[in-house]
């Protein structure tokens, strides 16, 4: 018997529903991206390409899409690195410390952006340490909000590793950096790619924390789009949107190869 056929039929309603309410506001985006109108609305008036290849030769969309894409990537690998280390140090601590500090990483996730972004822009004004409205200030905001979703899927993956495995490594004559590379990092990889993934994306779409900390002469692209729809209702912003959303399914499919991958190669 296969695993779906004894999911009961309300969790299958349910989840039918849900997938539809998240499905839903993709497919208005999409469909208002690819309006022949002359404005944002809905339902389109036509379908056209006309904001597509507007957005395309747009001089304020393709930087702040270009700026986005570099500032998510950046933000992916400094969260990864220091999401993943401290995953494993915290799964193995003894220390009372670890406890704290569990909490404090996963604060990010649960206080608002608003407030986040506010204390950040705070921070960095009044300390002179020269973040205030830089790149790296911008990456710092964005790190502080995606490591925790590193070590979340980090610590799940570390849930039911056997440390047997690397003891036996070292008892053969592997260092412990060694043990680490050629035991645990293959079988937490999988882990560590959602993680990243999910970094990649919440880095691209984060609004709250860059309103605060981005500069004026460096836009990122939610930026861009909440100026566009400020000063001009014309459905640029939204066909934005569709090339955010294609990034965002080209990111998922790619990382889901990449587990596969993994997991063929002698990963979990």
């Amino acid at each position: 018997m296969r695993g779906g056929e004894t999911i009961p039929l309300p969790f299958k309603i349910g989840a039918a529903i849900a997938l539809t309410v998240l499905l839903v506001p993709v497919l208005i985006v999409i469909l208002t991206g690819l309006n022949s109108g002359d404005y944002l609305t809905f339902p389109p008036q036509g379908l056209s390409f006309r904001w597509i290849e507007a957005f395309l030769t747009s001089p304020t969309f393709v930087p702040a899409y270009l700026f986005s894409f570099k500032l998510a990537a950046a933000a992916t690998l400094v969260s990864t690195l220091i999401g993943t280390a401290a995953a494993v140090w915290l799964s193995r601590t003894l220390s009372p410390l670890g406890a704290v500090l569990r909490t404090l990483f996963v604060l990010p996730l649960v206080l608002p952006g608003v407030v986040l972004g506010l204390a950040l822009y705070v921070f960095f004004t009044t300390s002179g340490i020269g973040l205030a409205r830089s790149f790296t200030g911008l990456l710092v905001g964005h790190v502080i909000v995606t490591t925790p979703l590193v070590i979340a899927t980090v610590t799940a993956a570390l849930v039911d590793f056997d440390r047997s495995l690397e003891e036996a490594a070292r008892a053969l004559g592997a260092s412990p950096l060694g043990a680490f590379r050629r035991i645990t990092l293959p079988i937490i990889m999988p882990g560590i790619s959602a993680g990243a993934l999910f970094a990649f994306i919440v880095s691209f779409g984060q609004f709250e924390v860059t309103l605060f900390l981005a500069s004026p002469d460096t836009q990122p692209l939610p930026i861009a789009i909440y100026t566009s729809l400020r000063y001009r209702f014309e459905p640029t912003a939204a066909a934005a949107g569709i090339f955010a959303i294609l990034l965002v399914i080209a990111s998922t499919v790619l990382t889901s190869r990449l587990v596969n991958f993994r997991r063929l190669f002698g990963g979990r």
